[in-house]
């Protein structure tokens, strides 16, 4: 009897359109994506950032603390080798120094590295934050629908991770220019293929935003974060952590080198 009739201008009354079923599935499958790749976006950029500073802190803390346990592990190396040579038949003596060689070796390499380097602390600006979000809800490769398009993705992301850790703005928004005027940033039509699509997005959003909580998990369980942690900790205690480890290192070392010049003189 008309129940389901809207009035028109005109006086006539006809049926409320109502959205297919597949329709509104579609709907509510997109609104669900936009919804992760929110989240996807702001996980990259706090698994992005953690990275990054925790480079830095790593850097600064080869410089204060690194450099002085490459010192000391010079000298035990050095220690062990003689040791060795007063008892060359002596097979333990011989494994230790090996070890203590290689320890210092180890030391070495990571303390130098240390020095080529020179980055402050990782502080992204509001706008380079914004940004990066763009990019990444964009570019991000678990969005590609096909394998040609994901690795495109992969390497402009990549591109993209390094110009936000290095804080260029301009450059992300070239990538950003660059990918949106490529043939893989047009999208195909049509309600079937537009679900399958979407229903495939979701699943490759999800199992990213679970790597990334893995790496993220796995980050903040390393031994470098926690001593982070334990700086940052004792920085509002007005203590400087670093430079209190460095200064019991040099401790170490200055009786390392008595043992060493005792050592010699043994030798010789």
């Amino acid at each position: 009897m008309g129940y389901n009739r809207a009035p028109l201008e005109n006086g006539w009354h006809v049926s409320s359109a109502r959205p297919k079923p597949e329709e509104e599935e579609l709907r509510l499958k997109e609104q669900e994506l936009r919804d992760l790749e929110n989240r996807l976006v702001e996980s990259e950029l706090e698994l992005t950032g953690l990275r990054a500073d925790l480079g830095t802190f790593e850097s600064l803390y080869l410089k204060i603390v690194g450099l002085r346990y490459a010192e000391l592990d010079e000298t035990e190396a050095q220690i062990a080798e003689l040791a060795v040579r007063r008892f060359p038949g002596d097979l333990k003596a011989q494994r230790m120094a090996a070890e203590a060689r290689c320890r210092a070796g180890e030391s070495r390499a990571s303390a130098t590295a240390s020095l080529t380097e020179d980055r402050g602390r990782f502080s992204p600006t509001p706008s380079l934050k914004a940004l990066y979000r763009e990019v990444a809800k964009r570019i991000h490769p678990d969005l590609a629908v096909d394998d040609a398009d994901r690795q495109k993705r992969q390497r402009s992301m990549a591109e993209a991770n390094r110009a936000y850790e290095n804080g260029d703005e301009a450059r992300l928004r070239g990538i950003l220019e660059e990918y949106e005027s490529s043939p893989e940033a047009v999208l195909g039509e049509g309600l079937g293929v537009g679900l399958v699509k979407v229903i495939r997005r979701i699943a490759q959003v999800k199992r990213r935003l679970a790597e990334i909580e893995g790496e993220i998990a796995e980050i903040t369980s390393s031994e470098i974060f926690e001593l982070r942690t334990k700086v940052d900790d004792g920085k509002r205690q007005g203590r400087d952590v670093l430079s209190e480890m460095a200064a019991a290192i040099q401790v170490q070392i200055a009786r390392s080198r008595v043992e060493l010049k005792a050592a010699r003189e043994r030798d010789n």
